[in-house]
C-alpha cells in the first residue's frame, strides 16, 4: 500500500520540472512513511512513497522492466500475483523481486491493457509505456484504491489524493455545484465527480489512456453476471460460496509484516475471524465503540468474539465530546466530504490498530453482496406493491406520508411505484426526494436536472446488469458506486491516514462474480435478509453470535446528538447566518429542515449530518 501521483504533459511533451513532482509526493508521507521514489524523463514524471508490506527490500517503485522501456507506479495489493507471476515466466519473463508491482509490469508487456483483467486485488495505478509515449491509469474492480486526475489543457496531474493535485497547481479549485447536489442527494460524491471543479476520480474498473497527444478513459472491467441454470440449489451454492470464502482469506493473508482485523459484534467480521484462524491463530482484533450508554454499541459482543477465537483484542471507547472535537481533522482527512458517522469511530480504530500492525482486515461488503439493508427488502419486494391495484396502493401511501418520522419509509414507497428501473434505483440510494435538496440551493446556482447526472454515470452499466434481477441490479449498482464510493473511500482515507493498509476479503473478485450469478432468493428469503451468507456463517459461528441483531453502527448516537444539549456546535453550523454553506443554500430551508427533526416531525438527521460535514469540509479546505 502506498501513495502514488505525477503529471503528463501529453499535447505538446514539454519537460517537467521536477520539483513539482516532488512537492506532490511530499503531501502523500502519511500514506508511505517507510520510502519514496521519483522517476522523471522528459514530459513524464512519477512520484511514489511507499508503505513496505512485500519484500520489504526489493519493492522500490517507481518500478521499471530490466529494459526500462516501461515504469510502474502502483498503490494496493495483487492477491493472486504467485499464480500470475508463474504463468508469465512460462512465457520467458525474468523478475528481479518478490512483489506483486513487478507482475504488472510484465503482464503488461505480454497482454497490454488487458493485464487488469488478470489482477485479482486492490489498486491505483500508472504505468508508462516509453516506446509508445503512452500512459495509462487505471483503478481496480471493485474501487477499493482511489485514483484522482485533473486534466488542464495540454497536461494531466494524477494521485492517491487530491491533495497531490493541489500541491501541483498551487490553487484552490471552485466547488462544482451538481457535484455539491449529488452529495446532498447521497452523502457521497458518485464517481467520476468530486466536490472540486475540475477534479476527477476514476470510476472503479476504469481506466484513462493518454497517447497521440489526447487522451480516452474506457472501461477495463466488463463482467456481465450471467445467472446460474435454474437447477443449482442452496446446498450447493452454499457450499461453493464457503469454499470461495477459504480461498479469498487466504490469499488475502499474504503478507511480509503483522496483519490484525477490524473486528465488530456482527457476523461478517466474526467470520472472517473464524477464517482466519483455519491459517493462524492469535490475531490481533481491534473494536471501537460508545460504551454502555449508548444502545447500539458493539464493544461487549466484539469482546466475546474475540474470546470465542482466543483473538488478542483491544478496545476503545469514545464519547460525543470527542467525536465533536475530531471530526473537523477527520473530514480533513477525507479531502471529500462524507456523511456517514461511521467515520469517526473508524478513524480512530485504525490509529490504534497501526500502533500493533501495519495490514488489517475489514468486513466490507456482505451486506450489499447479499442483500443486508432495508432498502434490499423493499426492492425484493417491490413488485408486490407495485401490483396492488391503485385503488388500494393510493390511500396506503397516503397514511404513510402523514407518519412522523418515516421518512425512509416514505422514500421507499415512493421510489417503488417508478416504472423505469434506473431512476427507481437512483431514488432508492438518496436520502430525500430531490426537489427537497433541490430547493436548499440558492436560485440560479443548479442547472437543470443536476439531480440526474448519475444516471448518465450508470449508462454504459446497463448492458452488463441486463440480465440480472430487481435486486440483483440494484446490488449490481451498489458494488460499483455507492460502496466504493462512500465506505471504501472513507475506509482507504482514514486507514492510511494513519499508514493502515485495510483489505477487503468479502469484495474478492471471484466472491463478486460468483454471487452476481445468484438469484434474488438466495439472497433474501422469507424476509431474511443475507440468507445464504448466513448459512455460510452458520457452518462456522457459535449461536450467540448468530442471534445477534444487526446494528447501524454510530447512527442512533448522531442522531440523539441533534436533539440533545450536547450538539450545540453542530447546531451552530446550521444556525448560524455566517455559516460557509449559505454561500450556495438557502438558510431558511434549513432551518425548516432542523427544526422539524428537533420537534421530531420529520427524521433529517442524514441531511442535517451532511450539511454539518460539508461545512466543516468548506472550514478545512
Amino acid at each position: 500500500m502506498c501513495g502514488i501521483c505525477g503529471q503528463y504533459n501529453f499535447k505538446d511533451q514539454s519537460p517537467v520540472i521536477p520539483e513539482t513532482i516532488q512537492r506532490m509526493t511530499r503531501t502523500l508521507i502519511h500514506r508511505g512513511p517507510d520510502d519514496e521514489g521519483y522517476y522523471v524523463s522528459g514530459s513524464l514524471g512519477f512520484g511514489f512513497r511507499r508503505l513496505s508490506i512485500i519484500d520489504l527490500a526489493g519493492g522500490h517503485q517507481p518500478m521499471s522492466d530490466q529494459e526500462e522501456s516501461v515504469w510502474i507506479v502502483f498503490n494496493g495489493e495483487i492477491y493472486n500475483f504467485p499464480e500470475l507471476k508463474r504463468e508469465l515466466e512460462s512465457h520467458g519473463h525474468v523478475f528481479r523481486t518478490r512483489c506483486d508491482t513487478e507482475v504488472i509490469i510484465y503482464g503488461y508487456k505480454q497482454w497490454g491493457t488487458n493485464v487488469f483483467n488478470h489482477l485479482n486485488g486492490m489498486f491505483g495505478v500508472a504505468i508508462w509505456d516509453e516506446k509508445k509515449r503512452r500512459l495509462i491509469l487505471a483503478r481496480d474492480a471493485m474501487g477499493i484504491k482511489l485514483v484522482y486526475y485533473k486534466l488542464e489543457d495540454a497536461r494531466v496531474y494524477f494521485g492517491s489524493e487530491i491533495r497531490a493535485i493541489l500541491a501541483a497547481e498551487g490553487e484552490k479549485p471552485n466547488i462544482d455545484p451538481i457535484s455539491l447536489n449529488l452529495f446532498l442527494r447521497y452523502r457521497y460524491t458518485p464517481s467520476p465527480l468530486t466536490l472540486f471543479k475540475g477534479i476527477k476520480k476514476l470510476a472503479p474498473g476504469t481506466m484513462l489512456i493518454f497517447e497521440n497527444g489526447s487522451y480516452r478513459p474506457e472501461r477495463w472491467y466488463r463482467y456481465k453476471p450471467v445467472p446460474f441454470p435454474a437447477g443449482i440449489t442452496i446446498k450447493e451454492a452454499k457450499e461453493g460460496l464457503f469454499d470461495l470464502y477459504r480461498q479469498a482469506v487466504k490469499r488475502h493473508l499474504i503478507s511480509d509484516v503483522p496483519l490484525g482485523l477490524l473486528l465488530s459484534g456482527g457476523i461478517d467480521s466474526g467470520l472472517l475471524l473464524g477464517l482466519m484462524n483455519l491459517y493462524g491463530n492469535s490475531w490481533p482484533t481491534y473494536t471501537v465503540g460508545y460504551g454502555k450508554s449508548f444502545e447500539d454499541d458493539e464493544l461487549a459482543d466484539a469482546i466475546q468474539t474475540a474470546e470465542i477465537f482466543s483473538a488478542k483484542h483491544v478496545s476503545i471507547e469514545l464519547n460525543p465530546q470527542t467525536f465533536e472535537a475530531t471530526l473537523p481533522k477527520i473530514v480533513s482527512c477525507l479531502e471529500e466530504p462524507i456523511a456517514t458517522s461511521s467515520i469517526v469511530p473508524m478513524y480512530f480504530v485504525c490509529e490504534r490498530a497501526r500502533q500493533d500492525v501495519k495490514v488489517a482486515f475489514i468486513g466490507q461488503g456482505p451486506d450489499e453482496l447479499f442483500g443486508g439493508y432495508r432498502r434490499h427488502l423493499g426492492v425484493h419486494y417491490g413488485s408486490l406493491w407495485r401490483g396492488l391495484p391503485a385503488w388500494l396502493r393510493s390511500p396506503l401511501t397516503r397514511v404513510i406520508n402523514t407518519m412522523p418520522r418515516n421518512e425512509a419509509l416514505k422514500r421507499g414507497i415512493y421510489s417503488l411505484n417508478i416504472s423505469e428501473r434506473m431512476k427507481r434505483y437512483q431514488l432508492v440510494f438518496s436520502i430525500l426526494p430531490g426537489e427537497t435538496i433541490d430547493s436548499l440551493f440558492h436560485e440560479g446556482i443548479l442547472p437543470p436536472d443536476t439531480g440526474d447526472k448519475v444516471l448518465e454515470f450508470w449508462k454504459e452499466l446497463e448492458f452488463l446488469m441486463e440480465e440480472t434481477d430487481e435486486l440483483g441490479g440494484l446490488q449490481f449498482l451498489e458494488i460499483r458506486s455507492s460502496l466504493p464510493d462512500e465506505l471504501l473511500m472513507y475506509a482507504d482515507k482514514l486507514s492510511m491516514a494513519h499508514g493502515l493498509e485495510v483489505r477487503v476479503p468479502y469484495l474478492d473478485r471471484e466472491i463478486v462474480e460468483y454471487v452476481e450469478k445468484l438469484p434474488a432468493h438466495f439472497k433474501i428469503r422469507n424476509g431474511k435478509r443475507k440468507y445464504l451468507h448466513g448459512m455460510v456463517c452458520g457452518e462456522f459461528l457459535p449461536k450467540t453470535i448468530l442471534k445477534r441483531k444487526k446494528r447501524g453502527f454510530a447512527t442512533n448516537v448522531v442522531d440523539g446528538w441533534f436533539r440533545s444539549s450536547i450538539s450545540k456546535k453542530m447546531e451552530s453550523f446550521l444556525l448560524d447566518n455566517s455559516s460557509l454553506m449559505f454561500q450556495f443554500m438557502r438558510s431558511k430551508e434549513i432551518y425548516r429542515l432542523f427544526s422539524d427533526h428537533k420537534s421530531g416531525k420529520e427524521d433529517n438527521h442524514k441531511i442535517l449530518f451532511s450539511l454539518v460535514v460539508f461545512e466543516e469540509w468548506l472550514r478545512s479546505i
